[in-house]
């Protein structure tokens, strides 16, 4: 059953937002006695028919509602945006679909994009949610510098602390790969630098924040697609037996 993102789920009768209203008519041919699954983002699932439709407004009756509840352990991602904004649209939707909990877009020394477009990502992660059937939306936060991010995640969350880059190891340590770095059952907090790759003050910093050097690999990748194995791997470490 196709689904649908009610934020403001309840029994009874409802209204669709004007853009989920524009998805269930244009997109998904909603007539009236439609059905479909209402998720509203927070773990609440309901089965709803459409029961009134007209130009602008789509009337929804809700079922009864169960709640999922959250994963007690989650993966937090610490991107920067990309130079073409695509592929950083194209990573929320992907990581979205695999399985991620939080992400921080940030800004650092050599982001090649500083612009924010918290609406236009936060539907991306919604419209992945629905094609995923997840029930909880991922919390996109907004962008700020990086260092003011990593010292606001870390006065929240105790959680692992992982710094890929491309750099010779910092720490007196060497680089641990990611696979073998992770636990399972225990949450992680991952950061993927820029195009340019973060400076060796950026990665001191992290450090200092307990954070770890880990490698990907020994190919070079593109931002994106380092922040999306980063995110593969955490998945995979979690469902493996």
């Amino acid at each position: 059953m196709r689904s649908l993102y009610v934020p403001n789920l309840k029994e009874g009768q409802l209204y669709l937002s004007e853009d989920e209203t524009r998805h269930a008519v244009k997109v998904l041919r909603a007539k009236v006695g439609f059905s479909y699954t209402l998720i509203d983002g927070k773990g609440g699932v309901a089965d709803g028919e459409v029961i009134e439709i007209s130009k602008n407004s789509c009337l929804i009756k809700v079922g009864e509602i169960s709640i999922n509840d959250r994963p007690l352990f989650g993966l937090t991602m610490i991107v920067s945006p990309t130079k073409k904004t695509e592929r950083f649209e194209w990573f929320l939707e992907k990581a979205t679909e695999i399985g991620v909990d939080r992400i921080y877009p940030v800004f650092t020394s050599r982001s090649e994009f500083k612009v924010e477009r918290f609406e236009r990502w936060n539907k991306i992660l919604i419209s992945a949610m629905k094609q995923s059937k997840r029930t909880w939306l991922p919390e996109l936060m907004h962008t700020h510098e990086l260092t003011k991010t990593v010292s606001q995640v870390r006065s929240e969350t105790s959680s692992e602390f992982f710094i890929a880059h491309c750099m010779s190891v910092l720490a007196p340590r060497h680089k641990v790969h990611l696979l073998n770095a992770l636990s399972k059952g225990q949450s992680a907090i991952i950061a993927i630098g820029p195009e340019g790759d973060f400076t060796a003050d950026e990665v001191t910093m992290m450090l200092s924040h307990n954070g770890t050097e880990i490698t990907l690999g020994d190919m070079r990748l593109r931002t994106e697609t380092a922040a999306l194995t980063a995110v593969a791997f955490y998945k995979a470490t979690q469902e493996r037996g």
